[in-house]
């Protein structure tokens, strides 16, 4: 059998990264496929994008590399677009935004955050009912599966079997009506949904970093086992920390306030 990582939402955040695929290393998987968001937030979206470009078989884009790296943006207007310049943001803002593969006779399909759009979301969790991201709010945890004119699908075309997405940056994994979606959370900026205290000591087991290992028959459509492994993992948040703090990337403290808390400070 063979395996595959699925990582996502680095978010700039290359000591993160950095262990992650020491990780993956180490356990013999050759292959990663990354489901966006590589860009933003912490301060060094240059050396992930580079690192992405060499270790990944499959980077998809992200809602924040769609905004940073569009070709309209002008010099000057966001810090992480100057960082990465334009070789790289053309490269980020041309990615496909899905991906299918078959495994163990399972369609696998994989996306940033859902088959609507970059933006639209889906949370097992909670509602976004009463917030601002309510108008691209989904309900239904059967909608991640749906043929889509965003990912170039018609209804002429297999619906798959399981869904891989990011963009929450919590990790999940649990099946609804014979179908199996996961999230492999954040590898940079990991989010624990019900932490609001960012003192509490505790948050320390949710700040790691996580990711999904697949593994099975890679390619083949016979049924056959399959596995998903969630795995988080510890890394030197200081020394990230020490980073942005040496860098001049604007709102650096609400940036270590996330990533020492694993909250949402925004």
């Amino acid at each position: 059998m063979e395996k595959v990582a699925i990582i996502s939402d680095v978010h700039g955040n290359i000591t993160a990264l950095e262990a992650v695929i020491k990780d993956i290393e180490l356990r013999n998987i050759d292959k990663i496929y990354c489901l966006g968001d590589s860009v933003l937030k912490s301060c060094h979206s240059d050396l992930v994008i580079d690192l992405l470009r060499k270790k990944c078989d499959v980077i998809l884009k992200g809602n924040c590399d769609e905004a940073l790296c569009r070709p309209d943006i002008s010099k000057g207007k966001f810090w992480t677009r100057d960082k990465i310049g334009d070789e790289r943001a053309n490269f980020i803002y041309n990615l496909p935004v899905f991906y299918d593969f078959y495994m163990s006779g399972y369609l696998i399909r994989l996306f940033h955050a859902s088959p609507f759009g970059l933006d639209y979301m889906y949370n097992p969790m909670f509602s976004n009912k009463d917030t601002i991201y309510s108008a691209t709010e989904l309900t239904s945890a059967l909608s991640l599966f749906e043929n889509t004119e965003f990912i170039g699908k018609t209804a002429n075309d297999p619906i798959p079997d399981m869904v891989g997405y990011g963009h929450i940056h919590t990790p999940n994994v649990f099946r609804v009506k014979n179908k199996t979606i996961f999230n492999p959370g954040s590898v940079g900026m990991p989010i624990e949904m019900l932490n609001d205290n960012i003192d509490d000591e505790t948050n320390k087991f949710s700040t790691v970093a996580s990711y999904i290992i697949l593994e099975g028959t890679l390619g083949s459509k016979d049924f056959a086992p399959i596995s998903i492994n969630l795995v988080r993992l510890p890394y030197d948040i200081q020394r990230e920390v020490d980073l942005i703090r040496a860098s001049d990337l604007p709102s650096k403290e609400r940036l270590i306030k996330e990533l020492s808390s694993a909250t949402n400070c925004h």
